[in-house]
């Protein structure tokens, strides 16, 4: 069966990394360029309270549907000429069971945006990065997406059985929801997205469907998924333990290696053979970013590959200038710690999923920098729903204050290790809120393990590299291969 996809996806990578310039870039080289929708209405804002200087997302919201909505948005958070260096960011309300309307219509807007400008001036196919465990924002980021035309969706960190069916009502703009786990319910809780009520006046026209490609560990998780979802599965990407961000968690009961990391197995290996019997195309993540690998999945039945950390570190990614150049300078020039330059923590994330952590001084994955910082949640999108004594539904995060999780019925254990992603990732791409007495959030790089080896990309006295030098670098023996493959079956 031939698949018309790209054979590289670039990683979508939150929050922002792979924003719309880097994703534009891989769309134009005719691959899958992806743009993370992950706290994509904070990402809005704090680009509008910074001034949007090079007038971009201004010019994606002329092209919104409702140019009600988007002209209450820039009347709420725009900032001409940007706010003060040292003034905090104006934060948009957080996400409840039943959240605001103003916020739905901000999500949906940032959505757009996002895609709207990775799809601008080309005919590459974009696609959109969502965390399952991240579930309110999800429906309103998805129908964002459609309404930009995007062409592939992409969910990993948890199991997203629901987003075919929720993608197959979005696109005729219909009310869908999604079952939102909390702690002590005896009932089931749902979140919903009425688009109708939502866009308020907005002519709606049918929209398209993108293709959707769940991130699996494991055949046995595809093929529930390809069997049990909601709607259409399309295919899928294979992430294993060693790609960046959030790892599934070791099968089994959780061991530690003596650094203190996840210990995987062989229970924990995907069979490629397995994956293929499913007669869906599927992609390979976390350690395959070399033309070698990637022939060698193809071989092996993989449509492709998907690559983050390369791209992730390239000119067009959204991490500051500043940060990718330390990162880089200091692989480069010393000497990597025991272990590598990669740590996989299983304790940072609020989530419970092992995280991993780039060791680059001056970041929080020096414990003694995190320990200085006093503990807040602001943005909550890692926060966990919990049944309330009064019978209402409440949130709690570990990475929050102490005594206010142990207060929310949290369990003071739980909070031991617990780092704030939300504030960290905003600070990696250059948009760290500004707390109380001045103090400016740490960044926290992520990658996979994949940094160790991205010296490749700086050959020849290279400092920096494109995302186009890196498809070209994956893609060298294929083309190669196919120029061959040509002139053998036409001498």
């Amino acid at each position: 069966m031939q698949y018309n996809h790209p054979i590289v996806i670039q990683g979508g990578m939150g929050i922002a990394v792979s924003d719309w310039r880097l994703a534009k870039t891989v769309s134009q080289t005719g691959q899958l360029g992806v743009v993370s929708g992950t706290a994509i209405n904070s990402v809005l804002v704090r680009r509008l309270q910074d001034g949007d200087l090079d007038g971009s997302c201004r010019r994606a919201l002329k092209a919104f549907p409702s140019q009600a909505i988007a002209q209450k948005i820039l009347d709420t958070y725009y900032v001409e000429g940007g706010k003060a260096p040292q003034q905090p960011y104006k934060r948009p309300p957080m996400f409840s069971i039943e959240s605001p309307k103003a916020l739905l219509q901000l999500t949906v807007a940032a959505c757009f945006v996002e895609v709207w400008l990775a799809r601008e001036g080309h005919n590459g196919v974009v696609g959109l990065n969502l965390l399952e465990k991240v579930v309110l924002p999800n429906l309103a980021c998805l129908y964002g997406g459609l309404l930009a035309g995007v062409d592939y969706v992409i969910m990993g960190a948890g199991i997203p059985r629901e987003i075919p069916g929720a993608l197959d009502l979005l696109s005729e703009n219909q009310k869908a929801t999604l079952k939102v786990p909390v702690a002590g319910a005896a009932e089931e809780v749902v979140t919903s997205f009425d688009p109708q009520e939502v866009m308020e006046d907005t002519a709606l026209a049918p929209l398209k469907r993108p293709f959707f490609f769940p991130i699996v560990s494991s055949a046995i998780l595809a093929a529930n998924l390809k069997k049990k979802s909601t709607g259409r599965v399309d295919g899928f990407i294979v992430e294993g333990p060693l790609a960046g961000g959030h790892n599934a968690p070791p099968r089994g009961p959780m061991k530690l290696n003596d650094k203190g990391e996840p210990i995987y197995g062989e229970r924990d290996e995907v069979c490629l053979k397995e994956m293929a019997a499913l007669e869906l195309p599927f992609w390979m993540a976390g350690y395959y970013a070399t033309p070698e690998k990637l022939q060698e999945v193809r071989a092996m039945g993989a449509h492709g590959v998907q690559v983050g950390t390369l791209f992730a570190f390239s000119n067009e990614s959204g991490v500051k200038q500043e940060l990718k150049e330390k990162a880089l300078h200091t692989i480069m020039t010393e000497n990597a710690p025991e272990g590598g330059w990669i740590f996989t923590d299983p304790r940072s994330s609020p989530t419970g999923f092992p995280f991993k952590a780039a060791r680059i001084p001056g970041t929080i994955s020096e414990e003694t920098i995190y320990a200085s910082r006093k503990r807040i949640c602001d943005l909550g999108y890692l926060r966990h729903a919990y049944q309330k004594e009064d019978g209402g539904i409440g949130q709690r995060c570990p990475a929050e204050p102490v005594n206010d999780y142990v207060k929310k019925g949290g369990l003071a254990e739980d909070t031991v290790g617990r780092k704030c992603l939300c504030n960290a990732l905003m600070a990696d791409v250059g948009m760290g809120q500004i707390q109380a007495g001045g103090q400016e959030e740490i960044s926290l790089l992520t990658a996979g393990d994949d940094l160790n080896n991205v010296t490749r990309m700086l050959k020849d006295g290279k400092k920096s590299y494109s995302a186009r030098d890196v498809v070209g670098y994956l893609l060298g023996l294929e083309e190669r291969a196919e120029i061959s493959r040509e002139t053998t079956t036409h001498p």
